[in-house]
C-alpha cells in the first residue's frame, strides 16, 4: 500500500516537472516571438528615419549647392580675354642718354599704378627709367625699397622690349643738374611730347610724384597696353611675398571650398581722413578728429560726418557689411578673409560682423609669427599679401572704393572678370536706415539689396566715362580709372573663344 502511494507520488512529481519545463519553454518561445515582432517595428522605424534623414540631408545639400551657385558664380565672360601685345606699329624706347628718376607717392597700390604710368611716360619721352624710389614719408612710414616689394630683376627683364630700365643712375650722371617736375595729373601723350623739350637742357628729369599722371582715356592703344604689361606682368611682387601669399591662399582652400576676400576699410586712418563717425562713441570720434587735425598733408580738417554718409563717401561699418552679405544670400558658414589692417574699435566692433558670420580670418590667423616676422612694420609688404589673396579669392568685396579696391577689381577683370561685388554705399544708406527704423522686414530688405546690386557684380562692360555735362579737370577726376577697368584696350573678344 505504501509502495503504491509512493509510486503515484513520483508520477505526479514527474508530470509536474514536465509541465513546468513545457511552460518555461512556451514562455521562452513566446518571448522570442514578441521580441522579434517589436524589434521588426523598431528596425523599420529606424530605417524609415534614416531614409527620411538622408532625403532631408540630400535636399539640404542640393539647396546649399543651388545657393552656392547663386552667390559664388561669376558672370559669363563671353569669350573675353587679356590682350596686351603691342601692335605692329609699336617701337621700343631707347633713351640711352636720357634718364627719368621717379619718387613714387602714396600706399602700395597708389605707388604700383603710378609706376606703371611712369613706364609709359618713359616710353613716350624716349627715356631710360631708373628704378623708382618708394614713398617713405606717407602715413604708413614704410621703409621698404623697390626690391623689398617687387621682383626688381623680373621688372627690368619683362619690359626689355618696351623701355630701358636701370637700377641706378650711372656715376658720371649723378652729379649733373636735374629738371625737377611735377607732371600734371591725367595728362595725354601730347603733354609728355612737349615735355621732351626739357632734354635740350637736361640729361636727367626727376619726377616728384607718380600717381595719376596719365589720362584714363583717349591715349594710343599701344600706350594703354604698355600700362597693362607693366602693371599685370612686370610688377610682380618679390619672391618672399609671392611664396607666402600662395601659401596663405592654399591654407584658405583647406578651410573651405570657396572664400570671400573682404577689404574691410574700417581702419583708423580711413575713418579719420573721410570724417566718418557713424556708429562710433563720442570718444572714438574725437580721436579721429585729433588725428585729422595733426596730419599736415590732409587738407580738409572740418568734415560733416552725416553728409559724408548720406553722400555714400563713408566705408561700410562691420555691422553694415554683415547685413549686406546676409541680404545677398551668403550663408553664416561663409569663410571670409579680412584684407585690412587693424579694425577701429577692435574685437568689439568686429563682433558686429562675426555675430552673423563667425568664420572670419586675418592673415595673422593663417600665417605663423615666424612667417610674418620679416614683413613686420612694413605696411606695403603686408598690403601686398592682402592684394594677392584678394585677387585669388572667389568673391572680392570692398567696403570702400579706395586705391586697393580699384586695383584689385581691375586685376580681376583682366584675369577673366572674376566676381567682384562693389557696394552702392549711397543707395545702401537709405536701405539700412529704413531697416533700422523698422520700416522693412528681412525679406524686403534682402530684395532691395539684391536688386540694387544686380549690375554691380563684376560683369564685363566697357570703362565708364565722366557724367554728362562735366568738363575740364573734373571730367578726368570723375571718370572710371583705367586700372579699375582696362576694358576695352587690354581685354578683347574672340569669336573662337566665344564658340569654345
Amino acid at each position: 500500500m505504501a509502495n503504491r502511494g509512493h509510486s503515484q507520488y513520483r508520477g505526479i512529481k514527474r508530470k509536474s516537472h514536465f509541465s513546468i519545463t513545457l511552460y518555461i519553454f512556451l514562455l521562452f518561445v513566446f518571448s522570442i516571438l514578441v521580441f522579434f515582432y517589436y524589434t521588426k517595428d523598431i528596425v523599420e522605424d529606424e530605417h524609415k528615419n534614416v531614409l527620411v534623414s538622408e532625403k532631408k540631408k540630400k535636399k539640404e545639400h542640393q539647396f546649399e549647392e543651388n545657393e552656392d551657385n547663386s552667390v559664388w558664380e561669376a558672370s559669363p565672360s563671353h569669350g573675353l580675354h587679356p590682350c596686351i601685345k603691342p601692335t605692329t606699329k609699336y617701337k621700343a624706347a631707347l633713351g640711352w642718354n636720357r634718364y627719368l628718376t621717379v619718387k613714387s607717392n602714396g600706399g602700395l597700390n597708389q605707388m604700383k599704378t603710378g609706376i606703371a604710368d611712369m613706364v609709359a611716360v618713359a616710353h613716350v619721352m624716349n627715356a631710360t627709367l631708373v628704378i623708382p624710389q618708394l614713398d617713405k614719408r606717407s602715413f604708413w612710414q614704410d621703409s621698404s625699397t623697390f626690391s623689398d616689394i617687387f621682383d626688381e630683376n623680373h621688372f627690368i627683364k619683362a619690359l626689355r622690349g618696351d623701355v630701358r630700365i636701370i637700377k641706378e643712375l650711372p656715376k658720371e650722371i649723378e652729379s649733373l643738374p636735374r629738371a625737377r617736375k611735377h607732371f600734371t595729373s591725367w595728362s595725354g601723350v601730347g603733354y609728355y611730347e612737349e615735355m621732351t623739350q626739357l632734354w635740350k637742357e637736361h640729361q636727367v628729369i626727376h619726377v616728384a610724384k607718380s600717381d595719376s599722371r596719365l589720362a584714363n582715356n583717349e591715349l594710343p592703344l599701344d600706350i594703354q597696353r604698355l600700362r597693362c604689361r607693366a602693371l599685370y606682368n612686370a610688377l610682380r611682387f618679390s619672391p618672399p611675398i609671392e611664396r607666402l601669399g600662395k601659401k596663405l591662399v592654399e591654407k584658405l582652400r583647406t578651410r573651405a571650398k570657396r572664400y570671400v576676400a573682404l577689404h574691410l576699410r574700417y581702419e583708423k586712418d580711413m575713418l579719420s581722413f573721410t570724417g566718418c563717425t557713424y556708429g562710433l562713441t563720442d570718444a572714438e570720434a574725437e580721436k579721429l578728429r585729433v588725428m585729422r587735425e595733426n596730419t599736415s598733408h590732409w587738407k580738409i580738417k572740418v568734415i560733416n560726418s552725416t553728409e559724408q554718409r548720406i553722400g555714400g563717401f563713408c566705408p561700410l561699418t562691420p555691422k553694415e557689411v554683415g547685413l549686406f552679405l546676409h541680404a545677398l544670400g551668403y550663408p553664416p558658414s561663409t569663410l571670409i578673409y579680412i584684407a585690412a589692417g587693424e579694425i577701429y574699435g577692435g574685437k568689439a566692433r568686429l563682433l558686429e560682423l562675426t555675430s552673423l558670420f563667425p568664420n572670419v580670418v586675418f592673415k595673422e590667423m593663417l600665417a605663423t609669427p615666424e612667417e610674418l616676422r620679416e614683413f613686420a612694420n612694413h605696411a606695403s609688404q603686408t598690403a601686398a599679401l592682402d592684394y594677392l589673396i584678394s585677387v585669388e579669392s572667389d568673391v572680392f568685396i570692398p567696403s570702400h572704393s579706395g586705391n586697393m579696391a580699384r586695383a584689385v577689381e581691375g586685376h580681376r577683370r583682366f584675369l577673366g572678370h572674376r566676381k567682384t561685388i562693389t557696394p552702392d554705399r549711397k543707395g545702401l544708406v537709405e536701405i539700412f536706415d529704413k531697416l533700422e527704423a523698422g520700416q522693412l522686414d528681412g525679406l524686403s530688405f534682402s530684395h532691395l539689396v539684391r536688386d540694387l546690386h544686380k549690375n554691380r557684380r563684376g560683369a564685363p562692360r566697357k570703362r565708364a566715362g565722366a557724367p554728362p555735362r562735366v568738363g575740364g579737370r573734373a571730367r578726368s577726376r570723375l571718370e572710371e580709372p583705367f586700372y579699375q577697368n582696362p576694358y576695352p584696350e587690354c581685354i578683347c573678344s574672340s569669336r573662337a573663344r566665344v564658340r569654345k
